[in-house]
């Protein structure tokens, strides 16, 4: 008998949530087959089969937590298996397993682990003497509300409360909406206690300002053909809002640093990280060495992880790091935002829509231009304002001079 065991995942991830097994009980397993599915906290792994012969038995169902080390199953191999010329005969399967691996259910579950139950129905089991370990629940999920001790079969005491047929008459009203309950995914759960976390343990404050962006337009414009025939990829924004942040955090190395107990790291390198928006949350790949790429370079790299984020094939190494976040708000709408910090970091550049409005040129004379707010989110505990600021008067000025980019 093989154990099939959760390998070592990356340096900060001890544990991840079995998203769904890609082999059944019974089924053979070559070996480098896929075994299961594994959501991480911030990528999803396939752990493949180290060993051949028939899986015999799944300790985990889907939906479970797991923790490096732990074993997930068994495989019988090969060797152990009685084979004739003609056929072979499967070992026996762990039926009491077997059994168990099915999808989640929660009403099962819930008999095995505390009751669940609303603030209001518990006060009125209390002063009722209701005994809620017998009251039938009408949520999907096992959870007992008011109106499931309302409705339930126990006797009531005499001097109890008795609801009228109107009050019945809501409680059923109510119970009869629709409502959907999903479990939060693994990553959701992380990106809201990290998010959580930076809210409560930064002095996070954002400053704005608004760019000019009709230079870079007609510069895209003039460039992207022969930049998509050149070099395979199109010529976008981030880019250039990449070099310029690059150059920006040169002439100002607090806001590509990070607080440490008692001391400021200032990270001489400049590893970025580009948000992008998945069908399963946020994630940011970073762009290592960003002041040693071009825009060639930039856009074929930014292209190619957001590729690989959408498809779900990001790596490990693809999200560790990161000097400095960029985040696109633009691309889904949003005019104006305030970004939320990308821990540890103590900075954080947001983009938004662009959009046509007037602009005064000069003191008798206006315009229609392509504008865009951009914000600056940071620790103020470690940056002042006039760096927060300067620093987006120094992704203005690079902007509004596109062509001085693309020498940088």
């Amino acid at each position: 008998m093989a154990e099939i065991i959760v390998p070592e995942l990356a340096e900060s991830i001890t544990e991840g949530t079995i998203v769904q097994w890609l082999k059944k009980i019974g089924d053979v397993v070559t070996k480098g087959d896929r075994l299961v599915e594994l959501e991480t906290d911030k990528v999803n792994i396939e752990i493949s089969s180290i060993y051949s012969g028939i899986l015999t038995t799944v300790h985990v169902m889907e939906g479970s937590t797991v923790k490096v080390g732990d074993v997930i199953a068994v495989i019988e191999e090969e060797e152990e298996l009685k084979i004739d010329n003609h056929h072979s005969v499967a070992p026996s399967v762990n039926i009491a397993v077997a059994d168990t691996f099915q999808p989640y259910n929660p009403l099962a579950a819930i008999k095995n682990q505390r009751l669940v139950v609303s603030p209001a129905a518990r006060k009125w089991a209390r002063e009722k003497g209701i005994d809620l370990q017998k009251v039938t629940a009408i949520d999907p999920l096992g959870r007992i509300r008011l109106q499931d001790i309302q409705l339930n079969k126990q006797p009531i005491p005499v001097n109890s409360f008795i609801p009228s047929p109107e009050d019945n008459q809501k409680i059923l009203n109510e119970v009869e909406k629709p409502v959907e309950r999903i479990r939060m995914s693994r990553r959701r759960q992380t990106i809201a206690k990290n998010l959580v976390d930076i809210k409560q343990n930064t002095a996070m404050l954002t400053t704005f300002n608004e760019i000019d962006m009709t230079n870079l337009i007609m510069l895209r414009n003039r460039r992207k053909n022969q930049f998509l025939k050149e070099f395979g990829v199109k010529l976008g924004f981030m880019s250039f809002f990449t070099k310029a942040a690059v150059a920006s955090l040169k002439s100002l190395p607090l806001l590509n640093a990070e607080i440490q107990d008692d001391e400021i790291l200032i990270k001489k390198y400049y590893d970025i990280g580009i948000a992008v928006s998945t069908d399963k949350g946020l994630v940011v790949p970073v762009v290592r060495n960003a002041d040693h790429k071009n825009v060639a370079e930039l856009e074929k790299e930014i292209s190619e992880l957001a590729e690989k984020a959408r498809n779900n094939c990001l790596a490990i190494h693809d999200l560790q790091g990161g000097t400095f976040t960029i985040t696109n708000g633009g691309v889904f709408g949003s005019l104006l935002s305030t970004p939320i910090l990308n821990g540890p970091q103590a900075a954080i550049l947001g983009m938004h829509s662009i959009q046509l409005r007037p602009v005064a040129v000069d003191s008798e004379q206006m315009e229609n231009r392509q504008m865009m707010y951009v914000a600056l989110s940071y620790d103020h505990r470690l940056i002042d304002g006039k760096e927060a600021v300067t620093f987006l008067k120094s992704i203005k000025t690079l902007i509004e001079d596109p062509e001085s980019l693309l020498f940088a």
